[in-house]
């Protein structure tokens, strides 16, 4: 076993977009498991948007990061030692472990995972919290029906990706939005999205989506916020459901952004919109894991991964995400399985 544990922690607060300077590589013990804990050694970490609000001291739906503190990502793992009967050396699990090479954590924390199912690293995306946000953030808020038309945007990351499957599956028709050529290439020829555009190069997001969408937007399922939402209201049809995911085009702003204002749709439309946290699924959990899991051994899901290596690369490769240049999950590996 390695005698120091490696750790990413969080340097400063970001002004707009990180920097590798908001970053310390530091260098700890590694930890010894008491009562009722086990120690793992750290093989795939999670990067995911949604760490960026927890870097800040802003008021959120979690505990912000502390200056000096090990910053925060799920983590798939293997068992080093246990002194919790439940589970065993060898044994690999999922828990929130943070960016660190070393865990010990209490065993009720940790997931066991079975790599005879599909490799271990879709434990932090496709089924993960990933893909169980895009089932129950479509499936249970949005509640799309045959066919009609679904806009998901953001649609070639880690939960649009898995939205826009499970809109196919259930008999959609399915308008992608992302931020390259090469995603939408991904999408159109890979994941069976009907059709797709790239938000970034379009000079009028508003324009495309009325021309891809002439009847209208039933469901639109919003990871990204920003213009292509300010879009995506004005063509939301009577009784549309929309499920607020993610917001990431807002996270790193320095100065807050000024849009239309579209609750005047809500009540034209007689439509819904509704946000949500995955967590509070946490009791369905397993059922939903369950149906992710047929589906992908039945060829109907598909995903992707962009793996880093190395924790030292992991601040660099959580700035590159945050500016888009990753498809599908985002990982990093920090040592082999």
């Amino acid at each position: 076993m390695a005698a120091v544990n490696k750790q990413i922690t969080l340097a400063s607060r970001p002004v707009g977009f990180p920097k590798v300077s908001d970053f310390d590589l530091a260098y700890a013990q590694v930890p010894l498991p008491g009562a009722g804990e086990v120690l793992v050694r750290s093989v795939y970490l999670s990067l995911d948007p949604s760490i960026r609000g927890l870097m800040s001291d802003a008021l959120s739906y979690a505990r912000p990061i502390a200056i000096g503190d090990v910053m925060t990502g799920g983590v798939v793992a293997i068992v080093m030692e246990s002194r919790d009967a439940g589970f065993r050396p060898g044994e690999a699990v999922e828990g929130m472990l943070g960016w660190q090479e070393y865990a010990v954590a209490p065993g009720r924390e940790l997931r066991k995972i079975d790599s005879r199912i599909a490799p271990i690293s879709t434990a932090l995306g496709v089924l993960g919290m990933p893909g169980l946000a895009a089932f129950f953030g479509l499936l249970d808020i949005c509640d799309p029906q045959p066919g009609e038309t679904v806009v998901v945007s953001e649609a070639a990351g880690p939960v649009g990706m898995v939205v826009c499957q499970i809109a196919k599956i259930k008999g959609c028709r399915v308008v992608g939005v992302a931020g390259s050529d090469t995603k939408i290439s991904w999408l159109l020829d890979e994941l069976g999205v009907d059709v797709a555009f790239d938000c970034r190069s379009a000079a009028d997001c508003y324009g495309m989506l009325k021309e891809l969408c002439p009847t209208g937007i039933d469901v639109y399922f919003d990871n990204e916020g920003g213009v292509i939402t300010d879009a995506a209201m004005r063509m939301i049809n009577i009784g549309a459901r929309v499920c607020i995911c993610g917001q990431t085009s807002q996270y790193n702003l320095e100065v807050p952004e000024t849009a239309p204002r579209w609750f005047d749709q809500l009540i034209v439309k007689q439509a819904k919109v509704q946000g949500f946290l995955v967590s509070g699924y946490a009791a369905r959990f397993r059922p939903g894991r369950r149906q992710l899991t047929r589906w992908l051994k039945q060829g109907k899901l598909k995903y992707r991964e962009d793996v880093a290596l190395g924790i030292e690369g992991a601040p660099q490769a959580f700035i590159g995400m945050l500016h888009g240049k990753n498809t599908g999950k985002q990982l990093v590996q920090l040592s082999a399985w």
